[in-house]
């Protein structure tokens, strides 16, 4: 039968992970596509005029102030091409508001729907996660021409979706992914961050630049419409459900996971267990730490090179999303690496979280450090802030999947109690940004910026580095009907 034929050559997990990659994208597609649409939908002229005249702000035009380090644009000109300016006079805190407030949504949202993803379908739940970032991303230019506010509600009902996405895939990927194969797999689905991330800055800076701000919504959000078609035919909750699957492979997932009996009862959450686990606290502050470097590289950087630095939206936008493509390969290559050395037993499952949880705090920390003191050399500056960018995609094989090491029974409440906590630099990042920067876009001010960020990277080596754990905690399997299916970590997944 035809479904089998496809089934042998293309293996359902596979077309899981990539279909779950491209899900991922589009949530975080349509999350940065504002941080560059915004270059473009602000009156930079109107929100000078504000500021004393003397002060250094985010125009386009280099004006000297005494005794502080001022950049010109990129080939030495003092006064750069025309300022590009929008049609919204939004002051740099309110600029911060917007920018911060889809992390409103992504706060509340993120629990009671990992409840959802566990108990019912994560099938289900990563597919309104999409669907309402779409709908709302469509709506987007209709309400922002009506007030600032319009923007505000469209991107809070966003970040309810955009919270759906970690907790659905990680209670997918414990139900799919064969324990040798979880770290490759997590980073296949989760490095669709990145590649979002990456297409989106790329694709809001050439439409912003030709078409106008509004086309930067319109044409991603009908792009990503065909996305839902395919996830709704092609995927299922777990391999038993799956019609698209050989049953060499469907045995293969089964028995590696121990689930070929089907465990209707799911356990409760044994709260207190977690609150108490070392190990879960761990990721919970390494996550939270990393993602303020993480969202100051993903939001901030852009506004740096334009206001800091002067490169204009088109370049900056090529520039911003330049490093994504080399993270994504570094990433996937690391992952597989990690796990092929824990397959033949040369590494432990902590071992390889704590290395590659290594990677992205010291080196973006490092380089973090060096833009404090580059200044003005304008692609030194983008060489150093791209291999930052580049290292913090250890994370997919660190800390971001080490949720379902621990408790692959809750991973997809793990990482929505870790993923709430780390929402809050999302919120904080641009209001902090928006209050050091406001009428103050020098080096200095953003040196105090890049100083917070290196202190929080190295909380977070140390903490995971002392406290973290690859082990499966006893709590995982410690309350409902008795499990014979929960290995002990022999692979040592």
């Amino acid at each position: 039968s035809t479904p089998l034929h496809y089934a042998e050559i293309v293996p359902a997990r596979y077309v899981l992970a990539i279909l779950g990659s491209i899900g991922m994208a589009i949530v975080y597609g349509l999350k940065v596509n504002l941080s560059v649409a915004m270059v473009a939908m602000v009156n930079h002229t109107a929100i000078k005029a504000h500021h004393d005249a003397a002060t250094i702000t985010i125009s386009n035009i280099s004006s000297p102030a005494s005794g502080v380090e001022e950049c010109l644009p990129p080939g030495g000109s003092s006064v750069a091409a025309k300022v590009e300016d929008g049609p919204f006079d939004w002051s740099e805190p309110l600029q911060g508001t917007l920018l911060s407030c889809y992390f409103w949504g992504y706060l509340v949202s993120q629990i009671p729907l990992a409840h959802v993803a566990e108990n019912f379908s994560a099938k289900w739940v990563m597919l309104f996660s999409v669907a309402i970032n779409v709908v709302c991303t469509l709506l987007t230019p209709v309400f922002t021409n009506l007030h600032f506010g319009g923007l505000i509600l469209m991107r809070v009902l966003e970040g309810i979706g955009g919270g759906a996405s970690f907790p659905a895939m990680h209670v997918m990927i414990a139900s799919w992914a064969p324990p040798t194969e979880r770290m490759v797999m997590s980073t296949i689905i989760y490095v669709g961050t990145s590649a979002g991330t990456a297409l989106s800055i790329l694709l809001a800076g050439v439409l912003s630049a030709q078409w106008g701000w509004e086309s930067v919504f319109y044409v991603m959000g009908c792009l990503s419409c065909i996305w839902m078609v395919l996830w709704v035919i092609l995927v299922q909750d777990n391999p038993k459900k799956q019609r698209f699957i050989s049953p060499e492979e469907r045995q293969m997932i089964t028995s590696s996971l121990g689930t070929e009996q089907k465990v209707e009862h799911h356990p409760s959450v044994p709260w207190a267990k977690v609150f108490k686990s070392i190990p879960f606290w761990a990721i919970l502050i390494a996550h939270t730490c990393n993602n303020f470097g993480w969202y100051m590289f993903l939001i901030e950087i852009p506004f740096y090179m334009k206001q800091v630095l002067k490169f204009n939206v088109a370049s900056n936008a090529a520039l911003s999303a330049l490093p994504y493509f080399p993270m994504i390969i570094f990433s996937i290559v690391l992952g597989k690496v990690l796990d092929s050395l824990q397959s033949r037993g040369k590494i432990s499952t902590t071992f390889a979280r704590k290395t590659a949880t290594s990677i992205c705090t010291l080196i973006p920390g490092i380089c973090l450090l060096a833009l404090c003191f580059i200044g003005c050399r304008h692609y030194d500056a983008v060489a150093i802030m791209s291999v930052g960018i580049v290292a913090m995609g250890a994370m997919f094989s660190g800390f971001l999947s080490n949720h379902i090491d621990i408790a692959p029974n809750f991973a997809g409440t793990l990482v929505a109690l870790t993923n709430t906590a780390a929402t809050v630099p999302g919120i904080v990042v641009p209001l902090f940004v928006g209050n050091v920067t406001h009428g103050n876009q020098t080096i200095d001010a953003w040196r105090i910026i890049f100083g917070v960020t290196i202190v929080l990277f190295a909380i977070e080596f140390l903490v995971f580095v002392i406290f973290g754990s690859g082990s499966e905690q006893p709590w995982n399997k410690s309350e409902g009907p008795k499990d014979p299916e929960a290995k002990d970590e022999k692979t040592p997944l």
